[in-house]
C-alpha cells in the first residue's frame, strides 16, 4: 500500500500571509519531484513552490485566494508505489498519400546571410542550459521556471544580494518605510477622535535597520527557493565572449567563463545621472542614497514623479 504524505508550504523567507494567486495541479494528477504546485504572490515579488517528491494527488488543501504561512497544508500525496511512469510520448502520424501531386511553388530569392558573433576558442569552467543575467523580478523569476521544468540553470548576479532593484533599492524599502510614515500618520489623526499620542521619536539608525531587515527576509527567500530548484546563483559582472559563453569577473577580479545553450537577458535598471544635477553637492542624493535616510532635511526638492520619487516624497514629508 502506497503511503499518504501531506505537502506543505516549504520555508520561503518567514513571509506571512502569502496570497495563493495560482494552484497548478489537482487532484488526481500525477507529479513529478520538484513540479510546480501552487504559485504565491507578495508585494511584487511572485514564486512557485515546488513538490518535494512526486507521485498521485489525491487531495487539494488549497485554492485559489488562500492565504499561506510555512507550514500550511498543500495536498495531500500518494506517494511510493502509486506513482506513475512517465508516459513515453506518442509519436507523430503519417500524413495520408495526396491524391494529387501539387505543383512545386516558385522558388523565393535567397536571403543575405546574417552576420555571426566571433566564436569562443577558449575553456569553459561550468556549463548550463539556462544562464539567467540579472537576478531581479524578470530574471529570479524566468530562472525558476527554467528549472522547474528541468533545466540546468546559472544565475549571474552583478551585486552582492539577488532580487534586484525593487527588493534591495526600489519598491520593497520603499514601503518598509512608507507603512512607518503611515503609522505616524494615522496616530495624528485619532487626536481628532479625542486619543492624542506624545509626539514621535524617530531613530534613524533603527529604522534603517527595520528597511534592511525586511529587505534582507526576501532576498533570504529567494535564495532558499533558488536552493530548492538547484538553481546556480553566480555573483559576478557578465560579458558575452561568443554566442554561447559568458565571463563572469567576480569582485575579486577572479574570471570564470560560463557555456550555456540558451540564455535571458534581464539585466534591468539603474539611477539616471542626469547631466544638469550637480551631483558633487553634498546635498544632491539620488534614490539610493534616499532610502539611506542619514537625515530629514527641513526642505527637499524631488525631481522625478515616478514611483519611487513620489513614495520618497511621502516618507520624508
Amino acid at each position: 500500500m502506497a503511503d499518504i504524505v501531506e505537502i506543505k508550504v516549504p520555508d520561503i523567507g518567514e513571509f506571512k500571509d502569502v496570497e495563493v494567486i495560482e494552484v497548478l495541479v489537482g487532484a488526481g494528477d500525477e507529479i513529478q519531484p520538484e513540479q510546480s504546485l501552487i504559485t504565491l504572490e507578495s508585494d511584487k515579488a511572485s514564486m512557485e513552490i515546488p513538490a518535494p517528491q512526486g507521485g498521485k494527488v489525491t487531495e487539494l488543501l488549497i485554492k485559489v485566494g488562500d492565504t499561506v504561512n510555512i507550514g500550511d497544508p498543500i495536498l495531500k500525496l500518494e506517494a511510493g508505489e502509486g506513482a506513475a511512469k512517465e508516459a513515453a510520448p506518442a509519436k507523430a502520424e503519417k500524413p495520408a498519400a495526396a491524391e494529387k501531386t501539387e505543383a512545386p511553388a516558385a522558388t523565393a530569392p535567397a536571403a543575405a546571410p546574417a552576420p555571426k558573433a566571433a566564436s569562443f576558442t577558449g575553456d569553459v569552467d561550468m556549463s548550463a542550459e539556462l544562464v539567467v543575467l540579472g537576478s531581479g523580478p524578470g530574471g529570479y523569476t524566468a530562472a525558476f521556471r527554467a528549472a522547474d521544468l528541468g533545466k540546468k540553470v546559472i544565475l549571474i548576479e552583478r551585486y552582492e544580494s539577488i532580487g534586484g532593484v525593487c527588493l534591495n533599492v526600489g519598491c520593497i524599502p520603499s514601503k518598509a518605510l512608507l507603512h512607518t510614515a503611515q503609522v505616524i500618520n494615522e496616530a495624528e489623526e485619532f487626536a481628532d477622535i479625542g486619543v492624542a499620542f506624545n509626539q514621535p521619536k524617530i531613530d534613524l539608525d533603527k529604522l534603517r535597520g527595520h528597511k534592511n531587515g525586511v529587505v534582507g527576509k526576501l532576498t533570504g527567500g529567494l535564495k532558499q527557493l533558488a536552493r530548492q530548484r538547484k538553481v546556480e546563483i553566480m555573483h559576478g559582472y557578465g560579458k558575452f565572449t561568443s554566442p554561447n559563453t559568458i565571463e563572469v569577473e567576480a569582485g575579486d577580479g577572479r574570471k570564470t567563463v560560463v557555456g550555456f545553450d540558451n540564455c535571458i537577458i534581464a539585466a534591468g535598471s539603474r539611477v539616471t545621472k542626469l547631466p544638469f544635477i550637480p551631483w558633487d553637492d553634498p546635498r544632491v542624493m539620488d534614490s539610493t542614497d534616499a532610502l539611506e535616510i542619514e537625515e530629514v532635511p527641513e526642505r527637499l526638492l524631488v525631481v522625478g514623479g515616478g514611483i519611487i520619487g513620489l513614495e520618497m516624497a511621502t516618507v520624508y514629508d
